[in-house]
């Protein structure tokens, strides 16, 4: 390859940047493809100006103004987030109404899965004991627990795919009345409903704690228990921890009743999430994800994309997707209860761009929003849901959460996810212990160099080796293998497994 032919990525024909492609990145002197001379060294995935872009000028990128140029930008010019500024949101009280939608492709039909059939109808994709805590104080004694159950139950239930404590930090300490503590609060009951814990719902709590243990308990469920460690019955940590045990056998025997059947594939809830994000996610592993997202949809399943502060600055580009106007005002709703949270921070959704994701060539939200919503895909968004809420309907939901990785994986759990697909250009060894978790990697070189802790190369998309289309079925077929058990994901091969983490906007007293 000689300099002259050296390939950068060009998304749109409107674009004034590209991106390079190159590991190692490229020096000065060098030659693009369209004749542009690079005047400075420029990182591998960052942006080149293909034009002279003024001081004050638009920075375009898929088409639509990521930045406003802070300085003069010569063609050939390293082109990144000190150089620019963000462009003001879109305004959410003048979004675009719902378009017609164009006829739905034909449904995708003979896809299954095998699962966990659960008696409300949802479908597991594992068989897990969870046990479910009111207070961060009692989970010392639910993890010695889990690991007693471990070693000791377990073996005796070979039906059961493990024990999993939903810890987390809440319950006491907190304005438990607060017009926001809704959310944590109906994330822990929700957590505890997840498909993938077979309608088993166990409860350890202290005591004393502000979120009362009884209020997780679902009502009219005979077989759902609850324990405190307060109760004078427990005398000493032996009898609690006995006591935990005898609860937790009574669960696990049903459980290891239970058996893969074959399912279709629309009783999958898929939840599709980003972290480490890089300027070729919206390139390669996010349009993957989306076209896989939109098979699910055609076969009659669940997909559910989340990420606020990811999806404020695109809002536009989904309200005419929206299947009626209530589910556009509710993306509205969502998107300005989360400006008015971070204002009350003092913050605004320019805090969420991570040192990683500039490292990557993201040069702020605007091009991450840009990028974060091709997860998605292009199917009609059928509802929007608030945090800590269950999905309601097949098809494609907003389940508004935060960004943050371990917060909206919590979230969506709750929703009611059974398999999660997360997207990164950094790398991360993210892993949910709950619902297996497929990684896909937006580059080639972070493939390569995490050879053991990924799922899905997307990277030879920006390299012309493999389609959208044909990578987005390979994805959509791995699902299906993972969901079945048939396959492995490579984080729980390795035993990688990260906490828990509520949202909680309301007080801390």
């Amino acid at each position: 390859m000689t300099e002259a032919s050296i390939p950068a990525l060009k998304i749109h024909g409107a674009d004034n940047v590209s991106v390079v492609l190159t590991e190692g990145g490229l020096q000065p002197g060098v030659r693009l493809d369209d004749g542009t001379e690079l005047r400075e060294a420029v990182p591998f995935g960052h942006k080149v100006a293909l034009d002279d872009i003024p001081r004050g000028g638009a920075i375009t990128r898929y088409g639509v103004t990521i930045g406003i140029a802070s300085e003069d930008l010569p063609r050939g010019a390293w082109v990144n987030e000190h150089r620019m500024r963000l462009p003001e949101p879109p305004a959410l009280d003048d979004l675009p109404p719902p378009a017609p939608h164009p006829a739905p492709p034909a449904p995708l039909e003979g896809y299954t899965f095998e699962g966990y059939r659960n008696a409300d109808g949802s479908v597991g994709t594992r068989n897990i004991l969870a046990i479910s805590t009111s207070v961060q104080c009692v989970a010392g004694v639910v993890d010695h627990v889990v690991s007693r159950v471990e070693a000791e139950l377990l073996p005796r239930y070979p039906n059961v795919d493990g024990v999993v404590a939903l810890n987390h930090a809440y319950g006491c300490g907190v304005a438990i009345n607060a017009p926001d503590a809704v959310i944590p609060i109906r994330t822990v009951q929700n957590l505890a409903k997840n498909p993938n814990f077979g309608g088993e719902v166990m409860i350890v709590g202290l005591g004393c704690e502000k979120l009362r243990p009884e209020w997780l308990l679902p009502e009219g469920d005979p077989s759902a228990t609850m324990l405190t460690l307060q109760d004078p019955a427990h005398i000493g940590f032996a009898e609690m921890v006995d006591a935990i045990l005898k609860q937790a056998e009574r669960h696990l025997e049903r459980l290891n009743r239970r058996t893969r059947e074959t399912c279709p594939a629309s009783d999958l809830v898929v939840g599709v999430q980003c972290g480490g994000s890089d300027a070729f996610s919206g390139v390669t592993a996010n349009p993957v994800i989306g076209c896989a997202a939109d098979l699910i949809v055609r076969a009659g399943g669940s997909v559910m994309f989340s990420e606020v502060t990811e999806v404020r600055d695109a809002v536009h580009l989904l309200a005419p997707r929206c299947a009626d106007a209530e589910t556009s005002a509710a993306l509205a709703r969502e998107m300005a209860w989360y400006d008015a949270y971070l204002a009350r921070g003092g913050a605004d959704r320019s805090a969420n761009t991570t040192p990683g994701n500039k490292a990557g060539g993201l040069s702020g939200i605007v091009e991450k929003s840009l990028g974060s919503v091709a997860k998605s895909g292009s199917s009609p968004l059928v509802d929007v849901t608030g945090p800590g809420e269950r999905i309601r309907r097949k098809g494609l939901t907003f389940a508004a959460t935060p960004a943050g990785d371990f917060v909206c994986g919590t979230l969506q759990l709750a929703a009611g996810m059974n398999v999660h697909i997360f997207s990164t250009g950094r790398g991360t060894p993210y892993n949910l212990p709950a619902a297996p978790t497929l990684k896909v990697v937006t580059n080639s070189a972070l493939a390569r160099r995490w050879f053991d802790l990924v799922d899905l190369d997307t990277g030879r998309v920006a390299t012309g080796e493999a389609t959208i289309e044909a990578l987005g079925m390979e994805l959509f077929q791995l699902i299906l293998d993972t969901a079945s058990g048939k396959r492995v994901t490579a984080a729980d091969r390795l035993g990688i497994v990260n906490d828990l983490v509520l949202f909680n906007p309301a007080p801390v007293t």
